[in-house]
């Protein structure tokens, strides 16, 4: 070795250093007698008390005591109206609120114009706000008042003759000016069903623009939607609506994700010869943005703008940009940003931001670092956004320490990090597998004073999810309910995800039933999960039924169900159907993410296809695919599965070329391909550039290393590695002592074999089919035949079947040894002790011995 770390060739270690062996002939045993007992199989994922858990934090809390209001003093009996003051809140209901003055902004603003800050602290505020009631109008508001919410449609029924001689638009200005928008909304609604009857109620313009304003300042845009959704009887445009409350429906559409109906009113508004404003201008940019694959449109909206004469503004520019983001139009971004300046445009903060996070979703970390720059030296303020993105296109390109560090830089310069600061850190160490990093800084989040959002709670139960730590996902979930977080949607999702484990997948249905009677209805992204989770346990049958059946619900598929699918088809290597999908996708008008390429690129390795590979990497490397980190990583990894170290070099030369930097998966693959193939020079500067780039040798770096020194022969030096493991306070894992034994039974020292494997035991780790193969070849290959029938005798006994490699290994040790009538009794024998050996395996077994017989 000469005082080297690695090997520079193979050599076996001088026995005056080692212990002396025993003798080679010497029986050893393989039996309960000599071996300690095995360690209790591992506990399934406890999922029955998580999901209660999860019940009980998505179920609405027990209603609220209410008592009844008193009715305001009747009109009827008194000319007078008097107030006291000790039961004005009883009387009212009211909520002590207070309108915003109005703004000039072309950003949406859906607060009363015409109101001014209204003080309504005291008795006589109150009644000066509602003097414009008539004491009829007063009388209904009071009766009102009186209903619950859920009784107040039969009550306006069995008053109707009456409320027809009401000023009903004055009410609803009361009831909203004394907080009670939804009892507004009721009287509204049913002001529109009378109207489908004929009953003449007043219904014209003045009182839809006051309803649309009031859900508008109450931001109810599923509301208004849905409002004009259902109420088709008037025609909104018909109604002479003003520019204001229809672009305030458009947004409302736009926040529905009912792009169409908001692009087909916005072309009725300019049939009808309304003008659009800025504002209705940028709600439209946003309506195509959101959409996607409407850049062509985007552009012909700008130049219309010009035309009339309307000046980009802030909200105008970063929706443009955010729009190029969705879509990964990169040098759109570049070219539009870039023609804005050309024009003498400032751009503020909000622009910068929007284009801070067009970089960060590409990982284009340098960019980003460009335009943080070009802020500063415009003293344009950097803000908490601006902190954020820059966190993001941080870990997107795999600098997960640098984004860690923005949180430390943010605090010293006095800007507050929230929860979505610390969620994109911890979410981008859980999918990096650093769970002890994830769960440090999201204690440290706590003790900083920020409180974990949904979207916290649920990256972290991901996380957990994907290790089977359920203990620990039962803690996350209490500590949803200490901080009355409550269960979203995604929540829920992510607990379907973790029925994409091994083994249970059968817990979908009833996952799915719980969920929907908390009242989470599945929506387009819980299809996306589910066939994800079948995809993960190889199950693409249930997985294209899922999305059939998603098809026949009507949700339409985006690039996330898509590449749900390409991930069911990478676990089976059939790129062929994966093409087919990128096919499909391209001519549905939807442009292939990094993911639906990264996923592309694994079914090429999977399915061993190299010229395919190496096809999609020529597209990378020229450029018409982006060249990501996520794409170029994912290259090293796939060529790695194809033992293509051409390919793997080709793809590290490239990240590094374009400023990435490599984690440690990519280190650890790189210095197994070189150790495979005993180019230890190489192995020695990778395992230098770990350690140069700030990280640490993890479990699989030491695996590796052990692997290499056992494929050497230097067994010994394989033992020392698990060794210095357990001193550095780590624990080996199965992989790891599997290693250490095959080293030690390819050298033929089965005693020092079985040594290691009593210790793997004693630390409660349970041998695996791996294991006892490795025993196999190890006695078969001295001709011990009685030891290999000790080990299957063994692996009966702990349930461990043997396979068809089990008796295959033995076969050819008889062969070997020219013992061929012996395998051939050794076949006929196994269905004696082995019954459950498949009868097809058996005959290909036979035919196996019998062809080694005639060679």
């Amino acid at each position: 070795m000469e005082g080297t770390f690695l090997p520079n060739r193979p050599a076996l270690p001088l026995q005056l250093t080692k212990p002396t062996q025993s003798n080679p002939q010497q029986r050893h045993g393989f039996n309960p007698t000599t071996l300690p007992p095995q360690p209790p199989s591992p506990q399934s994922f406890a999922i029955d008390p998580l999901l209660q858990h999860l019940i009980h934090l998505s179920s609405p809390p027990p209603p609220a005591t209410t008592h009844k209001q008193k009715p305001i003093q009747s009109v009827k009996t008194s000319n007078t109206h008097v107030l006291k003051t000790s039961n004005l809140s009883r009387k009212y209901g009211f909520k002590n609120t207070h309108f915003k003055k109005s703004c000039t902004s072309s950003v949406l603003t859906l607060e009363d114009p015409k109101i001014d800050s209204l003080d309504v602290d005291d008795v006589e505020n109150v009644e000066k706000s509602l003097a414009f009631l008539s004491k009829e109008g007063k009388f209904v508001l009071d009766c009102i008042l009186e209903q619950s919410l859920s009784g107040l449609n039969v009550f306006l029924y069995s008053v109707k003759f009456k409320l027809v001689e009401v000023d009903l638009v004055s009410v609803i200005k009361g009831l909203d000016l004394l907080g009670n928008w939804e009892k507004a909304l009721c009287l509204f609604e049913w002001m529109v069903e009378c109207s489908k009857s004929g009953q003449s109620l007043n219904l014209d313009n003045q009182v839809v623009e006051l309803m649309v304003k009031i859900l508008g300042r109450e931001s109810q845009h599923r509301t208004i939607s849905n409002l004009f959704d259902e109420f088709d009887v008037f025609d909104v445009v018909d109604c002479s609506l003003d520019v204001r409350a229809l672009t305030t429906i458009l947004h409302s559409h736009s926040c529905s994700r009912k792009y169409h109906k908001a692009i087909h009113m916005f072309k009725r508004m300019k049939e009808h010869g309304l003008s659009p404003n800025l504002v209705t201008y940028n709600v439209m940019l946003d309506v195509y943005g959101k959409m996607g694959r409407s850049w062509d449109k985007i552009l012909d909206l700008l130049a219309e703008m010009k035309a009339e004469g309307l000046e980009f503004d802030e909200f105008t520019c970063s929706t443009v940009i955010s729009a190029c983001g969705r879509e990964g139009l990169l040098e759109e971004a570049k070219t539009f940003f870039a023609s804005l300046k050309a024009q003498n445009y400032k751009p503020g903060t909000v622009t910068y931001n929007s284009l801070l996070q067009v970089f960060g979703k590409a990982g284009m970390y340098l960019e980003a670092l460009n335009i943080v720059k070009e802020m500063e030296e415009n003293n344009c303020p950097l803000d908490l956004v601006t902190y954020n993105e820059l966190v993001a296109a941080y870990v997107r390109a795999g600098f997960n320490e640098e984004g860690a560090n923005v949180i430390d830089t943010m605090i010293q310069k006095g800007v507050k990090p929230n929860a979505i600061t610390y969620t994109t850190v911890i979410d981008a160490y859980g999918k990096c597998g650093k769970a002890e990093k994830a769960l440090k800084l999201f204690n440290l989040m706590k003790k900083s004073g920020c409180v974990p959002n949904v979207c916290t709670y649920n990256s972290i139960l991901g996380m957990l999810g994907r290790k089977s730590r359920s203990d620990e996902m039962m803690e996350i979930l209490l500590d949803m309910k200490t901080n009355r977080v409550s269960p979203n949607r995604v929540t829920w999702n992510t607990m379907l995800a973790m029925c994409g484990n091994k083994g249970m997948h059968l817990h979908v249905n009833w996952v799915l039933r719980e969920m929907k009677s908390c009242g989470f209805d599945p929506d387009r992204d819980t299809f996306n999960t589910l066939i994800s989770a079948y995809g993960r346990c190889g199950l693409e049958v249930d997985a294209n039924e899922v999305y059939q059946e998603m098809i026949k619900v009507g949700f339409n598929p985006c690039v996330t169900t898509y590449n749900a699918l390409l991930n069911a088809l990478a676990r089976k290597g059939d790129w062929k159907a994966a093409e087919s999908v990128i096919l499909d996708m391209k001519s549905k008008g939807f442009k292939p993410s990094e993911t639906s390429y990264s996923l592309m690129l694994n079914c090429y390795s999977k399915g061993q296809n190299l010229k395919g590979l190496d096809l999609m990497a020529k597209e990378i490397y020229e450029g018409r695919i982006f060249p990501s980190w996520m794409l170029l990583r994912t290259l090293i990894l796939a060529n790695f599965k194809c033992r293509s170290l051409t390919g793997m070099e080709k793809a590290f030369h490239e990240l590094s070329k374009h400023g990435y930097k490599p984690d440690l998966v990519i280190f650890n693959s790189m210095l197994s391909i070189y150790a495979r193939n005993r180019i230890y020079d190489e192995a020695r500067k990778m395992l230098n550039l770990i350690y140069n780039s700030g990280l640490q040798p993890d479990l699989v770096t030491f695996n590796t290393l052990m692997d290499m020194y056992a494929r050497t022969g230097e067994c010994w030096e394989a033992e020392e590695i698990l060794k210095n493991i357990q001193k550095l306070g780590r624990q080996p894992d199965l992989v790891s002592y599997n290693t250490v034994i095959k080293g030690f039974c390819r050298q033929g020292l089965m005693e020092e074999a079985r040594r290691v494997l009593s210790e793997m035991t004693n630390n409660g780790i349970r041998p695996c089919i791996v294991t006892y193969n490795t025993f196999v070849a190890g006695f078969a290959a001295q001709g011990l035949f009685s030891e290999v029938n000790d080990v299957i005798s063994y692996m009966i006994e702990h349930s461990c079947k043997p396979n068809m490699l089990t008796y295959k290994t033995i076969v050819d040790g008889y062969c070997r040894a020219k013992k061929y009538q012996e395998a051939l009794e050794f076949v006929g024998n196994i269905r004696k002790t082995d019954s459950s050996f498949d009868e097809q395996n058996l005959r290909t077994l036979a035919s196996h011995a019998r062809s080694s017989v005639v060679l």
